[in-house]
């Protein structure tokens, strides 16, 4: 209750601050959808990226100087996503690190019968339950400046962390209501089998391919078609727009 009240208060003393005069300007090049949203909207959008912005702890790798244009154009597309949820749905996130392009990272391997080879892996991005997200700024510009393709990092990696706040990432965000998780288990799996029947046999798909790789990497792949390429996911594929609208309380296509 007491550190409830004083993060009550901490945010309430972020928010009396005015607004950076530069941000205005950040929003209008590199968050698209800003224009789109409705006034209420883009007020609660600038509350939630400035109380994100300043309690997350965030950290420039690979030489990279972090500036509040990298700040305020991954805050806002995180704070997009949960506009229709609260700001403390990304409590998860404690550490935002960013490279200045994608990067190499260590993973263990599974070999069986116990042994277990590293490797090294070429990332643009990843989301730890208990730890950071990373992000290549390259490709968080690139989809900042050339949305509409239905390829968006920050989406992708923060809709894992959304993913990861009822366990591990399995596809199943944290959903209370009973009817609705009961229409996600049969709509979820069934479009996930499609973009695996579709991509096996080698047809073009709305859907990034990669999100047939697993439940976690399908939520996150349709999570950034949902908001960056909402009129084509309605249309191509409807029920699962209307059971991510229904999640996010959102209706990006309108």
């Amino acid at each position: 209750m007491f550190f409830s009240w004083l993060k009550k208060r901490r945010r309430r003393r972020i928010l009396a601050e005015p607004v950076p005069p530069a941000w205005p300007a950040i929003l209008q090049e590199h968050f698209d959808a800003h224009v789109a949203l409705t006034p209420s909207q883009r007020s609660r959008l600038v509350d939630d990226l400035r109380v994100f912005i300043a309690e997350k702890e965030w950290e420039g790798c690979g030489g990279l100087e972090l500036t509040d244009d990298m700040r305020v154009t991954i805050a806002a597309h995180a704070c997009r996503m949960i506009l229709g949820l609260d700001i403390n749905y990304f409590s998860l996130v404690q550490t935002i690190l960013v490279y200045p392009a994608g990067y190499h990272a260590r993973e263990e391997v599974p070999m069986g019968g116990g042994v277990v080879m590293q490797r090294d892996s070429d990332r643009l991005g990843e989301a730890h339950r208990r730890g950071p997200v990373v992000l290549s700024w390259d490709d968080v510009l690139e989809a900042a400046r050339n949305p509409g393709r239905g390829e968006n990092l920050v989406y992708h990696e923060f809709a894992h962390k959304l993913d990861m706040l009822n366990g591990e990432a399995d596809g199943i965000p944290p959903i209370d209501d009973g009817k609705l998780i009961e229409r996600w288990l049969k709509v979820l799996p069934a479009e996930l089998d499609s973009l695996r029947r579709a991509s096996a046999a080698g047809r073009e798909t709305l859907l990034d391919p990669y999100g047939a790789e697993n439940e976690a990497e399908f939520f996150a792949v349709a999570s950034e078609c949902f908001f960056d390429l909402p009129q084509d996911l309605r249309a191509r594929h409807p029920r699962l727009y209307a059971i991510l609208g229904e999640f996010y309380r959102q209706d990006p296509a309108a």
